[in-house]
């Protein structure tokens, strides 16, 4: 119904952006956090867990339920990003451990279970590799009477960060993202053309990072790790990217991306394209059509553009929140 909050639940390796999603999902006063669940990929997945907690107790929401998933993907071994995120894989902060566990349950039971008892449908936001989504979909396919959308990170249309070509998330398990995009679920992509431009300016990070409160100082330590300038000015190399939050801002604003239904195909062979999110952006058929016909390819909101000023400012003021 209109005015409610929208139910969501955040599947994460988290990471860096990813406590920032997290951060942004709890004090947002138009979503609803039902749960979270946890997977293998910017660290290990017990790592992730453990980060999860963490963050949640910090952003002054320690009830929401935390689900252990996949330890690796589907068929590749677990490949993590210590390098971008740190040891810890939150930046080496020394963030205190949780005070809690997870869930008795693990991730892909936990899901089927926050989605089915949903009395809205629910929204997805994976922000990390697909491998508690593939395995929820193909383990227990009734879930998606009760799915709103799936809004992830991952992909991209032109430059890839993993490989030239190819997004870190679609990259770590491709068979994964090939799953979900064609689960017959409404889907939106939130790829790298989007990720990496949201950027918190120096001077707001640094007023984050002199906050008493400790959901707000966290918010501004974890994107002062995220730096966009190196050189020059302090205060400009403090400014810090969004990341995986943007997609949960894309949740809670969807007017703040524009987005284009286009067909995009996950490109599952080995080599250098392995990993790819092939969007298909031409006007009309190619050579490859008139003489081989065409195939039945996932149909993807895929976000083309954002306004960074209005996301920005979001951000702020939703972290800023007690």
């Amino acid at each position: 119904m209109a005015g409610q909050p929208i139910p969501v639940i955040i599947d994460c390796d988290t990471g860096v952006d990813d406590a920032l999603a997290l951060l942004f999902a709890v004090r947002h006063p138009g979503l609803d956090l039902r749960a979270v669940t946890c997977v293998a990929g910017n660290t290990d997945v017990d790592g992730v867990v453990r980060n999860t907690l963490t963050v949640l107790e910090r952003a002054g929401a320690p009830d929401v339920p935390v689900g252990r998933g996949a330890e690796r993907p589907l068929l590749e071994p677990a490949r993590s990003a210590r390098h971008v995120h740190g040891s810890d894989g939150m930046g080496d902060l020394g963030l205190p451990a949780p005070t809690r566990a997870p869930a008795d349950v693990d991730a892909v039971t936990l899901l089927r279970r926050e989605i089915l008892a949903s009395p809205r449908p629910v929204t997805l936001i994976p922000t990390a590799p697909l491998t508690n989504i593939a395995l929820l979909l193909r383990t227990h396919p009734e879930v998606t009477r009760n799915i709103e959308r799936i809004v992830f990170m991952g992909g991209a249309v032109t430059t890839g960060n993993a490989t030239p070509v190819a997004e870190f998330n679609v990259w770590h398990d491709p068979e994964a993202a090939a799953i979900a995009l064609t689960a017959g679920v409404p889907i939106t992509m939130y790829g790298l053309d989007v990720f990496m431009r949201v950027v918190v300016p120096g001077p707001e990070v640094h007023r984050l990072r002199g906050s008493t409160e400790p959901g707000t100082r966290l918010a501004g330590d974890l994107l002062a790790h995220r730096p966009t300038q190196q050189g020059g000015d302090p205060e400009a190399e403090e400014a810090g990217g969004l990341g995986d939050a943007g997609a949960v801002c894309a949740v809670a604003d969807p007017e703040g991306i524009v987005t284009r239904r286009l067909p995009v195909e996950v490109s599952l062979a080995p080599g250098p394209a392995r990993g790819q999110t092939i969007v298909d952006r031409r006007p009309r058929p190619g050579e490859s059509e008139i003489h081989e016909g065409r195939r039945e390819l996932a149909l993807v909101d895929v976000a083309l553009d954002v306004d960074v000023d209005r996301y920005v400012k979001l951000y702020l003021e939703t972290v800023g929140r007690p």
